[in-house]
């Protein structure tokens, strides 16, 4: 337990919660909202009950069920990369090991999906004026594009020189 919380791996908690409130928003999604179907919000907002059977934006859904196992794959190895980054992370990397520990926690969200239900379930639908709707997305979407935009942010902060 001690060589967890000397690296990196202290953050692994927050993978945990986002893989929790991941699967129960969608739990409750597929409990109330019949698929392809949805609640308005707001003028702006709909929570709808959606499938992608690809990857982000439909990117390969209309393939012939390969995609699945291409993405599960790509899951479980970009987790264990960044499993393995925040083990050899020395405590002071909080921003790096956050970030990779959102992107784990989204990737193995959508990784469930996949292995139980050959899809990703989709629910949050921001659109303008009924014209554009922006692709539906989860908490596991928006956690991996949060860990991404920090891990950016990281690559431009200044580190100390390491002797």
């Amino acid at each position: 337990m001690n060589f967890l919380m000397q690296t990196g791996l202290r953050w692994l908690w927050i993978a945990l919660l986002v893989i929790v409130a991941d699967q129960l928003a969608k739990y409750a999604i597929m409990q109330t909202i019949p698929y392809r179907h949805g609640v308005v919000i707001t003028p702006f907002f709909n929570l709808v009950h959606v499938y992608n059977t690809g990857a982000a934006f439909s990117f390969l859904a209309d393939a012939e069920g390969w995609q699945r196992w291409l993405f599960s794959g790509l899951a479980i190895a970009i987790s264990l990369l960044l499993a393995i980054a925040m083990a050899k992370a020395p405590k002071k990397c909080t921003l790096a090991t956050i970030a990779y520990s959102l992107v784990i926690g989204g990737a193995i969200g959508n990784l469930i999906d996949r292995l139980v239900y050959s899809h990703v379930v989709d629910f949050l639908d921001f659109h303008w004026q009924e014209l554009y709707h922006f692709a539906a997305f989860n908490v596991a979407d928006m956690a991996i594009s949060c860990g991404a935009v920090l891990i950016v942010l990281d690559g431009f902060i200044k580190k100390p020189a390491q002797n």
